[in-house]
């Protein structure tokens, strides 16, 4: 039993010196590297370039009172439709106590001289029906009468201003009437009924009751980098994509580029602006985030592989090529000439035809 045993142990021991030798004698043999093969294509490519930004309209109006005073009331809201001329709010007058008591001043004053001038053309006419002045006097008188008249009526209409913001006269012209002075959207209306307003002046930019724009007149403005900015130009195609609308792409125009730089980031940034075109059947808001895309260049139906597969040894690039695969892969190494890249492939002007294979990543 004992010997059966040792001959087992034997056997067991022997096998495991076998297992041994082959798992080093494999591990010790080179192993084979396979790549990724990549044929040479026909196709398009186009470099672009993506500058960041908004949609806004072209000009938003900043409606601002013509006289200072409270928010009557407000006859519109954000979000309406506006037509030029239509009233969007109402001040009313804090009447400023010394112009009131000037004002009131005027007025009796008007009113002293004015009963004065009836008094004397009363008179005049009397004396000029009973032939007793010629006709020039009384003229003369007639005229008086009339300069009194006018301003009593003109001292009453500044009290009326001073008080009220506007006469019975002008009514159709108030000043207390906050109007539109364009068609448009509001895009916001900042004030409420009680709020003071101030009037624009030298030393006062004064209060906004309301923003209006023309919706139907939408511009793109964003920045591009100063790496880029010198290879565009005004009227180039851009194509605006939206972050609310991420299914759909807008055609615009490059209108503007700014002349001068901003540094962000640590980098300068130009502003540029594109007009967008954008149907009628699509609503877009104003402050809505956008991407402008920019095509820099094209190349229609050139050869390309994969910019990865590329050698770039100072001004020469390279490639490896597939000369073999049995028993294993060979790959010869071939100088080309290269053009534009999209960032994913590159033009092959020279080195390649559509039959060559070319070596990729490592598998």
């Amino acid at each position: 039993m004992k010997k059966y045993v040792k001959i087992a142990l034997l056997v067991i021991i022997g096998l495991i010196f076998l297992g041994t030798f082959v798992f080093l004698y494999q591990k010790s043999q080179p192993q084979k590297t396979l790549y990724e093969t990549l044929k040479v294509e026909t196709t398009d490519l186009e470099k672009n370039t993506v500058a960041t930004g908004k949609i806004e309209p072209r000009d938003e109006i900043l409606i601002k009172p013509q006289i200072s005073g409270i928010i009557d009331e407000v006859y519109k809201e954000a979000g309406q439709n506006v037509r030029k001329g239509e009233v969007i709010a109402k001040v009313k007058v804090i009447p400023e106590l010394g112009q009131l008591n000037s004002a009131e001043s005027r007025v009796r004053l008007a009113e002293i001289n004015a009963k004065q001038g009836e008094t004397d053309f009363a008179r005049m006419k009397k004396l000029y029906e009973d032939k007793l002045i010629s006709s020039e006097e009384y003229e003369k008188s007639e005229v008086t009468v009339k300069q009194v008249r006018e301003e009593l009526q003109a001292a009453k209409d500044n009290l009326e201003i001073v008080k009220e913001g506007i006469t019975q006269n002008s009514a159709s012209f108030s000043s207390t009437l906050i109007r539109s002075t364009i068609d448009g959207l509001i895009l916001d209306v900042p004030v409420k009924a009680g709020n003071s307003v101030i009037m624009s002046n030298t030393f006062n930019d004064g209060t906004t009751i309301a923003t209006v724009a023309n919706m139907n007149d939408l511009i793109f403005r964003g920045n591009i980098d100063e790496t880029e900015v010198g290879r565009i130009h005004e009227g180039m195609p851009v194509k605006i994509t939206l972050g609310a609308l991420q299914n759909m792409e807008f055609d615009a125009m490059l209108e503007y580029i700014s002349p001068k730089g901003v540094e962000e980031n640590g980098a300068n940034q130009f502003e540029i602006k594109a007009a967008i075109t954008v149907p009628d059947s699509v609503t877009i808001r104003s402050g809505y985030s956008a991407n402008a895309q920019i095509v820099l260049a094209q190349a229609s139906q050139v050869l390309a592989i994969p910019e990865s597969a590329v050698e770039f040894q100072g001004d020469s690039t390279f490639v490896y090529v597939l000369t073999d695969s049995v028993p294993e892969q060979q790959f010869s190494r071939r100088y080309i000439e290269t053009g534009m890249s999209d960032g994913i492939k590159i033009e092959i002007k020279k080195g390649l035809s559509m039959n060559d294979v070319v070596r990729g990543a490592q598998k």
